[in-house]
């Protein structure tokens, strides 16, 4: 994508001889969401460490580019990363508690990226930090500027790590899993105000969820992982209306509905260790179709099959009908 503010081609990462992400590609432009999915243990937190800088190497070894201003992320050194970080990515991390520093003010974690980054002031920079608590809807934000992040609760601080992600005016923002740990009302209140800062500044977003019903309130384009690996790609709306790959059908019909009876799909098994990754697909011990021959034995390529539409799967070609009806007769 010509105007693609971050750009990952070929990512590959490894520690040791556990291959933790295998041959990613994607791309998110200016303006718009992409949503990476996949349950816990698919490599999508690492994909998007990985594809920014944030993992060690070594132990780490990275290969593949990750793009953004021109500057390719893998293999930069630190001092450079630091004038990327915060400055033109910004970062949302799941937990809050753990991400904010408890020994700083609220106010100094808001101003320190605007002194460093932009040479503000540091009576510019409070300014700053004022406009952008009363931008991530914190009340009286004069009195939180004082305050220390456990004084806060959890979708307060949540919401002042948007703030810090934001303090800068990054043109990437990632998100990793950033409502997990939030209830239902304050998670919707926290996706409305990503999406309203995005649409007032343009920044491109990366959300990263085990969530299908998350990303579908916040992407139009959606990278599904598996075993390190990406097994479909699309649209949101193509991805929804016709899933191709089992696991992506897996994942939507384990999905509660509202109103609702029926018995919820169970994916069974576990995502592969990456130090013993299967000799062809990566679901194959987990799949209910199994129709290719060719399935336990090589690992099928991520081939267009539609418009945008991206699949891993020699089953792919076989209807998505027929997957779901494989997934209907192991509902329990």
């Amino acid at each position: 994508m010509t105007d693609a503010v971050l750009d990952v081609r070929n990512l590959n990462l490894s520690v040791g001889r556990a291959n933790i992400v295998n041959d990613v590609s994607f791309s998110v432009s200016q303006g718009s969401t992409l949503g990476i999915v996949g349950e816990s243990g698919s490599g999508k937190s690492m994909t998007v460490l990985g594809a920014t800088g944030l993992v060690d190497s070594p132990p780490a070894v990275v290969t593949g580019t990750s793009t953004i201003d021109g500057a390719n992320l893998v293999g930069l050194s630190r001092a450079k990363l630091q004038k990327i970080h915060g400055r033109r990515i910004g970062f949302i991390f799941q937990d809050p508690s753990t991400s904010l520093n408890p020994v700083l003010t609220i106010e100094r974690q808001l101003t320190e990226g605007p002194e460093t980054h932009l040479g503000m002031t540091r009576r510019a920079a409070k300014r700053k930090a004022l406009d952008l608590l009363e931008a991530v809807g914190i009340p009286d934000p004069g009195s939180r500027l004082g305050a220390y992040p456990h004084q806060l609760s959890g979708g307060m601080k949540q919401r002042v790590m948007i703030a810090v992600a934001l303090a800068c005016d990054p043109a990437l923002l990632i998100a990793d899993e950033p409502t997990t740990a939030l209830d239902v009302t304050t998670q919707s209140q926290i996706m409305a105000l990503v999406r309203s800062l995005q649409e007032r500044v343009g920044m491109a977003v990366v959300w990263i969820s085990h969530d299908l019903g998350v990303i579908s309130g916040v992407a139009e384009e959606v990278v599904v992982l598996y075993g390190g690996q990406v097994v479909e790609q699309a649209g949101i709306l193509e991805l929804f209306r016709n899933p191709l790959h089992p696991y992506t059908q897996g994942l939507l019909q384990a999905r509660p509905t509202l109103g609702s009876t029926a018995e919820l799909v169970v994916i069974p098994g576990s995502p592969p260790d990456p130090k013993h990754l299967p000799e062809g697909c990566v679901f194959f011990d987990r799949c209910p179709l199994r129709l290719d021959p060719r399935c336990e034995t090589e690992r099928p390529p991520l081939a267009a099959v539609g418009a945008d539409h991206l699949v891993r799967s020699f089953c792919a070609t076989s209807g998505s009908d027929r997957i779901s009806n494989a997934w209907e007769a192991s509902r329990v």
